[in-house]
């Protein structure tokens, strides 16, 4: 049984002692051991391996997504196709990047239909991450008018997907011309932020009404724009930034009755993310929801981890998984 094994952070990516070492996991009385087949790589895993994350003990395992077949534990579970993600993973236990994993009962579920285990191991992070996100700001409803900031990042195209699911009207904002690339239950009009005003656009677009929903998945660079563009009582959901101090009126704050949610998905412990996982499963069944395509160019080797890492931090848009 082998794992990706960090004893100490390092300053830059190069200098990363990334070491496979075998090992040997234990099990409780509820718990279970999954071989895993696919482990997502985020950015939050590349930064806590670069010390970004103070909390995070040392050493450790890097991951937090993953997906398998449990090969140990009760009985109705062996066999199983399964799937999960953690805050705690990675971070304070060791994490996904291995090739057994061993965890509690109650952070388990089994892989949807619709999802092949390769997909299944990428998708935890981006969909947890969204659904939070607009479960803590309240699900859009039909008719609903959302701004995904950073729409074809991957938490962007998540929370493009589950808005258009609930029959919202969404917007998209890149910034330069693209086109929406994610699935989508309705067409996602998409704005270039280098070509106008973004609050302008939307509320011609909108009748004036602007967003009801506006997730910003990137943070400073879109605060000001974001907050011109929410409707009255609109909500806007955070969960990353550049900058961490931005311009706030607080006039236009109170006036427009605005919420702000900001969402820190490493919170999240491994009970958590299932009960989202509950949560979205009939969507990925039904087809409602999709997952992310995962190529060939972006499935890495223990042997190769260090440039999955480096391709995660390097800004790659394919989701980038590590098979053991």
């Amino acid at each position: 049984m082998l794992r990706l094994r960090l004893q100490q952070k390092a300053d830059h990516l190069d200098a990363l002692d990334l070491q496979i070492e075998r090992f040997e996991p234990r099990r409780g009385p509820d718990q279970v051991i999954v071989e895993v087949h696919s482990a997502g790589v985020n950015m939050s895993d590349v930064k806590a391996a670069l010390g970004a994350m103070p909390h995070a003990a040392w050493p450790r395992t890097p991951g937090r997504d993953w997906a398998g077949i449990v090969v140990d534990g009760p009985g109705d579970l062996l066999g199983r196709e399964v799937w999960g993600s953690g805050g705690e993973l990675g971070i304070s236990r060791d994490g996904t990047h291995a090739s057994w994993l061993l965890l509690e009962r109650a952070k388990v579920r089994e892989r949807p239909s619709t999802v092949s285990l390769q997909e299944a191991g990428a998708l935890g992070v981006p969909f947890i991450t969204a659904y939070e996100g607009l479960r803590r700001a309240g699900m859009p409803k039909p008719g609903d008018v959302v701004l995904v900031c950073g729409a074809n990042g991957k938490v962007g195209q998540a929370a493009t997907q589950i808005a258009t699911a609930c029959g919202a009207r969404v917007f998209g904002v890149e910034r330069t011309k693209e086109d929406y690339i994610g699935h989508a239950s309705s067409p996602v009009r998409m704005i270039d932020a280098s070509a106008g005003d973004i609050a302008q656009v939307l509320r011609e677009e909108t009748g004036g009404h602007g967003a009801d929903i506006v997730y910003n998945t990137v943070g400073s660079p879109y605060f000001e724009a974001a907050a011109k563009a929410m409707a009255v009582r609109g909500r806007q959901i955070f969960i990353s930034t550049i900058e961490r101090a931005v311009p706030f009126d607080i006039f236009a704050f109170y006036r427009g009755q605005h919420t702000y949610v900001g969402i820190d998905s490493l919170a999240l412990d491994g009970t958590a993310c299932a009960e989202i996982i509950d949560a979205l499963t009939g969507d990925f069944e039904s087809g409602a929801l999709k997952p992310f395509p995962v190529v060939d160019s972006a499935v890495f080797s223990f042997a190769n981890a260090k440039d999955a890492y480096r391709a995660v931090l390097a800004g790659a848009r394919d989701r980038v998984v590590l098979r053991p």
